[in-house]
């Protein structure tokens, strides 16, 4: 029921729905938006968006300074803004110490509007990385610890300029289908990071399971503590034409892709309306351009367990990282 709802999902979506491009009465010269994995992909077109958009100041934050530099050359050349609009910086994120680096250069921003956490891999390779499994690590170890690092820099702001500060990670309808039995253990990490029992065919998708049950639990801590002054919430832009797939090599896929997938630039436009939406976006799954509930086993009553319990267990990781981090929750 789910992998047919997954897959309905991306067929409607790429045969009945057109996405609306980018657009907002609100003036943005005076944001300032992060962006990471913006040198290509969906990252590269949501920041040509951006851009286009009139942004102030645009951080992308990429992995390799001078792709970087040669794709910020390439959005300009394109919206005709000027070189200060967009600045390059260095992110590993799967790296604790790069994240910490980058969090606390941001935190010298004189505001911080928004935050398109882009950057995800997807393999069906078991590899280690900083003791956690790889796609972990990046895709939600990371992602969160990024999160987490910039949440006084986007309190701050919000203080300041009266703007809730957009905290945005793709998902994915994929979350229908990830392995839930992976999620039936003592401690859920250790299992992920156990490659004799580790189900890598369905890993992408179980991150992005984990990304919205963390995204759901911080939106109503936030709410019950009244602590707000963030949005954050989970996009799916859908299947698209980009390099997340790239060791998928076989010609049936290619072929299905061809058919099946948006261009990047369709599916940025999902996540830049994650940025530009409003609060009611907050802590929820979208999927066109709209709230959208997610699978079952996101909002049933197994799943408030296994969220609260998965998200203590990223706490505790996140502090053995950076101590202290949590408490800006």
């Amino acid at each position: 029921m789910s992998g047919a709802h997954a897959f309905a999902s991306v067929l409607y979506g790429r045969v009945f729905v057109t996405l609306p491009v980018p657009s907002t009465t609100t003036d943005l010269s005076d944001q300032i938006i992060i962006v990471t994995g913006s040198n290509t992909g969906l990252g590269f077109e949501s920041t040509r968006h951006l851009s286009r958009l009139g942004v102030g100041k645009i951080i992308m934050a990429v992995r390799t300074l001078a792709k970087g530099e040669t794709a910020k050359k390439e959005i300009l050349k394109a919206t005709g803004k000027p070189d200060s609009t967009i600045e390059v910086w260095p992110i590993d994120m799967d790296s604790h110490d790069s994240v910490k680096a980058f969090s606390e250069r941001a935190s010298q921003l004189p505001r911080l509007d928004g935050v398109l956490a882009n950057a995800g891999i997807m393999t069906s390779e078991f590899a280690l990385s900083e003791n956690s499994e790889k796609t972990l690590n990046v895709n939600v170890i990371n992602t969160f610890l990024l999160f987490f690092l910039l949440l006084p820099t986007m309190r701050s702001s919000e203080r300041k300029t009266g703007f809730a500060c957009r905290f945005v990670i793709p998902n994915s309808a994929l979350h229908y289908i990830a392995p839930l039995a992976e999620l039936d253990a003592p401690v859920i990490f250790d299992r992920l990071n156990d490659p004799k029992q580790a189900i890598m065919s369905g890993r992408y998708p179980l991150s992005k399971l984990l990304v919205l049950y963390a995204t759901r639990e911080i939106a109503e801590r936030t709410r019950a503590s009244n602590k707000g002054s963030f949005i954050i919430n989970a996009p799916n832009p859908s299947w698209c034409k980009s390099d997340l797939g790239r060791e998928m090599e076989s010609s049936g896929y290619k072929m299905v892709e061809k058919i099946m997938a948006r261009s990047t630039e369709e599916g940025s436009r999902t996540l830049v309306h994650g940025l530009l939406t409003d609060e009611t976006s907050n802590g929820q799954y979208l999927s066109n351009c709209h709230v959208q509930v997610p699978a079952k086993h996101v909002t049933n009553q197994w799943a408030q367990k296994v969220q609260k319990k998965f998200f203590g267990e990223l706490l505790g990781k996140l502090e053995a990282i950076a101590p202290g981090v949590t408490s800006n929750l």
